[in-house]
């Protein structure tokens, strides 16, 4: 039993230990928390950009090659919906690229091929669209050209030297109303901002991961001899040789005139193809003057 005097002294003791193990334990470690990061969100590319990264796409590879040969197949049909073989036909054509003067001669049957005729194939005139190295961002002409009018040239050449970068992006032709994924393929459904009959683009489909062209659908015209212009809408499939965009088949519906006037006559429905499409190093340069179609008789390709 202890006295009064032994538990004081107890009670010292394990007082003097408990101080001495509270002295001896570590200091507590401070505690530091890392901030919480969150990621934000990628930047969500304006629909109007992307079109101006498409145009920059195709436009890397313009110009074209100098020369490109090809076959145009024209097929048609009444409007009963039979076949139109009086308006439906096959031509070789000897394109130089700079400003689309052709050699043509019609195919017809047996392989026999027709006399040497001068074209200037291009969309939006009163003759066959071509050729498939065609710029199809170009706005139509303003008028009907006359096959004697000369295109003027793309710019060709080195670029000068490199002084600054600036990265512009900016469509001023379009709209772009709405994007949408398709399988592999980007659509997009552009509305003109100014001059409908000449920008002339309404739906563009691309490769989701390359941008490239794969199909178009733009406005054209169909020219009646004495007659109204009848708007027509193009279906432009897109392919590629060698590096460069080619036009590989056009489907065409024919529509109104400007008084409202559903068209009705042979050829509403149109389809074009673009075949044995090739960029030969060189061609004659007679090939591009009619005048001297007379003497060349002889050697005129088949």
């Amino acid at each position: 039993m202890l006295n009064g005097r032994s538990l004081f002294t107890s009670l010292l003791i394990g007082a003097g230990l408990l101080a001495a193990g509270v002295a001896a334990a570590p200091p507590p470690r401070a505690v530091h928390h890392k901030p919480v990061v969150t990621p934000s969100p990628a930047p969500t590319e304006s629909p109007d950009r992307l079109l101006a990264r498409i145009r920059r796409v195709f436009r890397s590879h313009r110009p074209p090659p100098p020369y490109v040969t090809y076959t145009l197949i024209r097929a048609q049909s009444t409007d009963q919906g039979y076949p139109d073989y009086v308006n439906s036909y096959t031509y070789h054509i000897w394109t130089r690229t700079l400003d689309r003067a052709s050699l043509a001669r019609k195919v017809f049957r047996d392989d026999y091929e027709g006399p040497l005729e001068f074209q200037r194939p291009a969309f939006n005139e009163d003759y066959d669209p071509g050729p498939p190295t065609a710029d199809v961002f170009e706005p139509a002409p303003v008028h009907k050209q006359a096959i004697t009018v000369v295109p003027t040239p793309e710019p060709t050449g080195t670029l000068p030297p490199l002084i600054a970068t600036v990265h512009a992006f900016g469509e001023f032709d379009y709209h772009v109303t709405g994007v949408t994924t398709e399988g592999e393929l980007l659509h997009l459904t552009l509305v003109p901002i100014r001059d409908p009959e000449r920008n002339r683009l309404r739906d563009i489909y691309v490769d989701k991961q390359t941008l490239e062209l794969r199909k178009l659908v733009a406005t054209d015209r169909l020219f009646l001899q004495r007659g109204p212009v009848y708007g027509t809408i193009f279906t432009i499939t897109m392919g590629s040789l060698d590096g460069t965009p080619v036009v590989t088949h056009i489907h065409g519906v024919v529509g109104k005139d400007a008084q409202g006037e559903d068209y009705i006559g042979d050829g509403k429905i149109i389809d074009y193809d673009f075949t044995d499409v090739g960029f030969p190093k060189s061609l004659p340069s007679w090939y591009f003057d009619a005048r001297q179609y007379a003497q060349h008789q002889a050697d005129a390709p088949e």
